[in-house]
Order: structure tokens, then sequence, then C-alpha cells
């Protein structure tokens, strides 16, 4: 990777643009500004006037930063304390593929993905801000060597969960960059640009960790003195703004920053009303590609792909809902030894916890009597059909209900890394420099994980985990000043269902337990078609939400991987925008697992 010796001005070019957006670039990683000795004395520019560009060639590039399929497979690379910022985003390339996709047989590897192009091009990076914010959020431009400014193209990522910025590639790259696709991904202001107090370091432009100030993201407040050292700020749980109602916004100002870049690349010889706009993420991604076209007056977005969406029309469970609910009743049904052994990663000493909490839910009053039975009803009368019932499993074990619902609580409450609800705070476990220098490429976004834990105030108890999650559930029930504001936060981030007049698909794994589609993607397609949108769905048979669960032992051969999928709705996008046919019906999909230790291939995933 080399610096590039120019980059274009980010000047605004239409009308409305509420971003903040600065005329003054800086080119900062490896120090080839050629500076007078005054400018190299003034004030380093601010968090907002700084641009990073950069060349990805000769043995580099845009889709794995030079790993290619074989480095992705291997073990994560090391930060390179010389080379620093290609390091890192060589890590968080490798990071984004392991987290989304399978790469393994079962995935693909080897039949679907025999190997992935090097994709020569450059890459701009920059930091924007939503007007009325106070952090700002990530906005990163690929654009590889074979786009042409004659027919160009556009596809935008919003990063999925709250990972960091480059948390869309493994669906967006390999589809747009061989195409010639310009690729511009945003972390949606969440991301994994976090402010540890133990040190006070915070992220620089290009990743680093670098001491917090005003160069630095994200933009905190210093630590009370009586607070301990060890807590961490993270951008989802703590910025104050309410991130995830503007999630829409982001994407759509992502846009408008992407396509006055590749105006200004183009030296202006560039119509950018004629840059068709694909709109396409996964899970929290594929629910901001949705309200960015709900949003979208200016006619920016041209199609969408939203792949297993976290989208929550009116009248419908949202995820804090029911992922409260789950966080206190799922783990009591692994006392179900005989539907245990039958899920993926089932295993029987799991059994007395789940009885553990089955207990406790009956000692608290939660439930009349301590049966796993009972514990699924209660789910089922939330809403949760068998299919997303059935991987209960992997969300217990990773925690999942809990990260989820401990920060979207403090996100919709508005509350910083010392006062979240419920007594929690996220805190660094050990000390280790090391580990605090990779979170920018390797973390997720959201605890627990990477060196962070989630301190539970409130843990006491047989099942210590129980207090605050019944706080969580109390907090969403509470006909209380802090119930009301936060129930009115949850309905700030409700889609509309209504959508211009562009080609929508929808794709959603049947076996969904995290982001289940009966209460997601199916309702959101009736009530958008009701509104007189041009949307079709697919659910595909035996997909659930995290495709790196198939390299789980005794995964392979019951489930398949989303990530085809979506590649294959883009396909079928551009074929509609091409004018090759129209939006199909929806599709109930019954794809076939390729057998333990056999590649999955394209005829397997009955897409014909």
């Amino acid at each position: 990777m080399s610096e590039l010796d120019r980059s274009p001005a980010s000047g605004p070019r239409r009308a409305v643009v509420p971003v903040l957006l600065v005329s003054a670039m800086l080119l900062t990683a490896c120090g080839t500004d050629q500076a007078s000795p005054e400018m190299a004395e003034a004030d380093p520019p601010s968090l907002l006037e700084q641009t990073r560009a950069t060349v990805h060639r000769a043995g580099d590039d845009l889709l794995s930063a030079g790993l290619g399929l074989a480095g992705l497979m291997g073990p994560a690379p090391e930060i390179d304390q010389e080379s620093g910022p290609e390091s890192l985003r060589r890590l968080a390339m490798h990071n984004a593929w392991n987290a989304l996709a399978a790469l393994n047989p079962a995935g693909g590897v080897g039949g679907l993905l025999e190997d992935l192009p090097s994709v020569p091009g450059r890459e701009w990076s920059r930091f924007a801000q939503l007007e009325g914010a106070s952090q700002p959020f990530r906005v990163l431009l690929q654009v590889p060597d074979s786009f042409d400014p004659g027919a160009p193209c556009l596809v935008v990522g919003p990063a999925s969960g709250s990972r960091g910025v480059y948390g869309a590639a493994p669906l967006v790259a390999p589809w747009a960059l061989p195409r010639g696709c310009a690729v511009v991904y945003t972390d949606k202001a969440a991301g994994t640009d976090f402010h540890y107090y133990g040190d006070d370091s915070a992220v620089a432009l290009d990743g680093r960790r670098v001491a917090a100030d005003e160069n630095s993201r994200p933009i905190a407040s210093s630590r009370p003195d009586e607070q301990p050292g060890s807590t961490v700020f993270m951008p989802h749980a703590h910025s104050g703004d309410h991130v995830e109602a503007d999630w829409g916004r982001h994407v759509l100002a992502s846009i408008r920053i992407g396509l006055d870049w590749l105006v200004d690349i183009h030296d202006g010889q560039f119509d950018a009303d004629a840059v068709r706009v694909i709109a396409t993420g996964l899970s929290n991604g594929g629910g901001a590609a949705l309200r960015a076209a709900e949003l979208d007056e200016e006619g920016l977005i041209d199609a969408v792909v939203a792949v297993m969406p976290n989208i929550s029309p009116p009248g419908t469970p949202h995820l804090f809902d029911y992922a409260t609910l789950a966080a206190l009743y799922q783990p009591c049904q692994l006392a179900d030894l005989e539907r245990l052994m039958t899920k993926p990663l089932g295993n029987p000493m799991l059994a007395a916890a789940g009885q553990a909490r089955c207990q406790a839910l009956h000692e608290a009053g939660l439930l009349d009597a301590p049966e796993p039975a009972q514990a699924r009803q209660r789910l089922v009368d939330a809403g949760f059909d068998d299919a997303a019932l059935a991987l209960g499993t992997v969300n217990v074990i990773l925690d999942l209900w809990r990260s989820v619902a401990v920060t979207y609580a403090s996100a919709y409450l508005d509350r910083g890394p010392f006062d979240m609800p419920c007594d929690y705070r996220f805190v660094v476990s050990a000390d280790d420099p090391t580990q605090r220098a990779a979170w920018w490429g390797s973390h997720s976004g959201i605890a627990p994980g990477g060196g962070i834990e989630i301190s539970d105030g409130l843990a006491s108890g047989s099942d210590p985990a129980l207090p605050g999650l019944i706080c969580l559930r109390e907090l969403f029930e509470a006909q209380t000043r802090e119930g009301e504001q936060l129930r009115a936060a949850i309905e700030a981030t409700r889609a509309s269902a209504g959508l211009p007049s562009i080609p929508v698909l929808l794709v959603h794994g049947r076996d969904d337990g995290l982001i289940p589609a009966v209460f997601s993607a199916r309702p959101y397609t009736e009530q958008a078609r009701a509104n007189g949108a041009q949307v079709a769905y697919w659910e595909v048979d035996g997909v659930q939400h995290f495709d790196a669960l198939l390299s789980a032992p005794g995964v392979a051969g019951r489930l398949l991987p989303i990530l085809p999928f979506g590649w294959a709705g883009l396909d079928h996008i551009e074929a509609v925008l091409n004018g090759e046919h129209e939006l199909s019906e929806d599709r109930h999909l019954h794809p076939s697992p390729a057998a333990a230790g056999q590649a999955l291939i394209w005829d397997d995933l009955a897409l014909n």
C-alpha cells in the first residue's frame, strides 16, 4: 500500500447535504505531504478535516487486503508496528470475512468459492458527522482500477451489527469490485473506535490507538475521578446520538460523500446522476439500507438488497422486546435434554445450567413451575416460531441476547460508559496493550469479546446474570419516565415500510434465531407491498444468522450459508435494473446442505 499523491476535495454538490463536508483534505498515513516549515509547525487539522487516501496494488488489493482466500482462511495477521495502518487494515479485512463468512467447504470453499480475485484499486476514508450529532462516523470508498466512469456503478454497504467500517465487505466486495463497481462503506456511527479510560486512548483515522483528543474518535468526556479506569466507551452504546434512529441517514450521507469523491477523482468529467447505486447490507446493515431507501427523497438509490435485515415495521415486536424475553427464557430451554441434543452445539453438560435458570425464573415469579416447556411457551406466546427457536443454544452459549439488550438499553436511554442502565459497564478484563492496539481491526463493536467484558453490578444469587436481565426487561415494561423514554427511543427506530418506486429484494434465513423472519422480513415485505412498493422476498430453509457457525463441529451437513443467497440476490437485482427480467415473485427456497467434508456447490442452493 502507498499513499496517493493527491486527494479529491469533498465540497458538497447537492442542495441538501446533512453532513459536515469539508473542503480541506489531508493525506495522513505515510507523511508524504510536502509542507513548508511554517505549515509543519501549525496545529494539525481536526478529525473532520482529514482524508486518508491509499493505493492497493502489487501484492495488496481491495477485496482481501492482499491476503487472498488462503490468507483469509489462515490465522489472523499480526499487527506490524513498522507498517502500522496497513497491518490493521489486513486484520480488519481478515476479521470481517471470518466473522461473516464460512471459509470452509460447508460454506462453499472449493465449490461456490474456488478463490478470490485480486482487485487492485484505491481507497479514500474520512470521518463525517450528521447535523446535530455529537459523534462522527466513518465513510470509506473503494474504487477498483477497472471502474468505468462512462458506465459507473456504486454499491453502498453499511456495516452489519455494530462492526467497523469494513463490516459489510464479505457481502459487498466479492460481488461489486470484480464488476468494476465502486463501493462505499460506513460504520453507521457504531463501529470499533473505542475510548479506553485506563490509558485515555482513542482511535485515529488510520485505526491506530492514539491519545484521546480532538484528532481521534470518539469525542468522549473525561473519566470522573471516582470511576474505574478499566471502563471502555463503545460508540453504539455510549455516543449519546441514538445512532440507530439515524442509520438510514448515515447511509444516504455516505452515498453523497462517495459520489462527491467520484466526481473529484475524475476531475469533474463525471455525471453523478448517471451512477447506478445499489444499497445492500446484512442484519443491521440490511435494515439501514431499507431505512435509507425510505428516506431517499433525492432519488439517490436505484435498488436495495437487504439480507436478514434487522427491521421493525409498525406493529411488530422490536428487537429489544424479544431480545430481553429471550435473554430470560431461552437458557431455561436447555434443560429439555431431548430438544437440546437435536440442536447445533447441543451438549448434555448445558442441561444443568438450563435447569438452574428454570429454577431461578420460578423463584422470581416468572414461571409457574421450573419447567423448560413453560419457558418455551412464553417465547411462543411472544411470537417466536419453531424455526426461530431451533438454534437457541447458539444464542445462549455466545451470550448474544444479553449483549444486545445491554448495548441497546444504554443507547436508547442516552447513557454514557459510567451510568449504563441496570448497573452494567464495559470493562477491560486484563491490561493487554497488544490486544487493545488490535481492537479497531479485530473487534465486533459489541461486548463481550476482545478482552472487553460486561461488568454486571446486579449479579447475585445462584443465577448471577438473572437480576440484571430482569432489570432490562422491566425497563421495557415500566410505566415510568425512564420506561417511556426507552420506548420512545425504540419507536424512533421504526421503519415506515414506505419505499420509493425502485426494485427491493429481501433475503432471509428461515432458521434465523437472532433476527427471526417472523418479526422482521416477513411483516416488512407484507406492509411495504401494501404501501405499493416493488418488493420481492426470498426465504431460505436451513439458513440462520451466522455463517461462521458452519465452522462449528457437527454443523456441516445441517445448515447453509446466507452469503451466496445475498450474492444471488444482487445478481437478480442487477438483471432487473438491466431490464433483463421483472422482479421475481416471492420464493421459498429449499437448498441442500453439502455432506460433511464436501464443498457446497451452486446446484445445492436451489436457485434455478
